[in-house]
């Protein structure tokens, strides 16, 4: 991780200032009633009456450089580009906190840049899809919208050109990587069960490497979301597929099915099995791509695994007492990547 570079005429205005001034209500031009704060790993996000604003972290990690202003501008540049695909009326602009003649800090008005922000349109809260699941209001005729959507995206979707052979030893060596990752001592986690999914999985991989390769052959490689999780689609009247993983290129290259088995592993999870099954429905409608299952049931073993990986990875910065939490659903999405390893035949 790392701070603003040296030399920057504005280093001395650190990132507490920042959210601190954009936490008051007299930072926006359009005067809202309040502003609700939500904090993540990489970023802050501002959310007004009408409006979202982000704002990325200045870190560095081996994935990501958000370190310099320039990069952040860069990052929100593609962010508003890439969202835009599949939310194109929800992502604004890219806007600039300044400081203005007064010295005080402001958004969208003249003086000297010192942060970028993407702005977006507030959506929602309670159409998000994770939140219909939770709420037990979600209905299967809900999903057809943007279901649909999604299909005509992959459809119309250039094809990354991938050869096979390096497409599946891409996928050996991440299910490899993340396993060996879960099986570190520090996080406690079950390593019988780890050493099964490595078994399991890995042996799909070498036991049928044609069906795998033969995605990329096919065209089936292509840039998607990155990140297509239930709590990024908004069920408004006409449907929002947003917050697409825009830092690194690489996460967004993939099988259109794998990216499909994420949200689906994901729904799962949540007990609305039935919301993958729609998606995969209308998938193979649109597109005319019918995905052998045990494609499938790979690509959700993996999809867990890598969850459960991001999810132990929160020790790193906690207190030891603050643990048990991320250790739990790391364990979920074990026995979940596991109970999906169990239908590879």
């Amino acid at each position: 991780m790392a701070s603003e570079i040296p030399g920057d005429p504005h280093a001395h205005i650190d990132l507490d200032t920042k959210v601190a001034k954009l936490k008051q209500i007299a930072a926006y031009p359009d005067n809202p009633s309040s502003v609700d704060v939500v904090e993540t790993h990489m970023s802050w996000v501002f959310l007004t009456d009408r409006y979202a604003y982000k704002l990325k972290k200045p870190v560095r990690y081996d994935f990501l450089d958000y370190s310099t202003l320039q990069a952040r501008r860069d990052n929100c540049d593609n962010e508003l580009r890439l969202n835009r695909r599949l939310a194109p009326d929800v992502y604004l602009a890219v806007v600039a906190l300044v400081i203005d003649p007064g010295g005080g800090l402001v958004l969208e008005q003249h003086g000297d840049v010192v942060e970028w922000l993407v702005k977006m349109r507030r959506l929602p809260a309670q159409r998000m899809l994770d939140q219909l699941i939770m709420q037990q209001e979600l209905r299967t005729e809900d999903l057809e919208a943007a279901a649909t959507m999604l299909a005509r995206f992959y459809k119309a979707s250039t094809p990354v050109r991938l050869d096979g052979k390096s497409y599946l030893n891409q996928l050996k060596e991440d299910m490899d990587h993340n396993l060996q990752e879960l099986g570190t001592e520090l996080y406690q986690l079950p390593i019988k069960l780890i050493d099964t999914l490595r078994g399991t999985a890995l042996d799909s991989l070498r036991r049928d490497p044609v069906l795998f390769e033969q995605r990329a052959a096919d065209g089936k490689i292509i840039e998607g979301h990155g990140d297509l999780r239930p709590e990024h689609i908004c069920l408004e009247a006409k449907p929002v597929i947003f917050d697409c993983l825009e830092f690194n290129r690489r996460f967004r290259i993939v099988d259109a099915t794998d990216e499909l088995a994420f949200l689906a592993m994901e729904c799962d999870r949540l007990g609305a099995p039935f919301v993958g099954e729609e998606f995969f429905r209308i998938y193979r409608l649109v597109t005319g791509d019918d995905p052998a299952p045990n494609l499938v049931h790979l690509y959700k073993t993996a999809r867990a695994c890598l969850r459960a990986k991001l999810a132990i990875w929160h020790t790193r910065e906690l207190e030891e007492p603050l643990w048990a939490k991320w250790r739990d659903l790391a364990i979920e999405y074990l026995r979940l990547a596991a109970n999906y390893a169990q239908r590879l035949s």
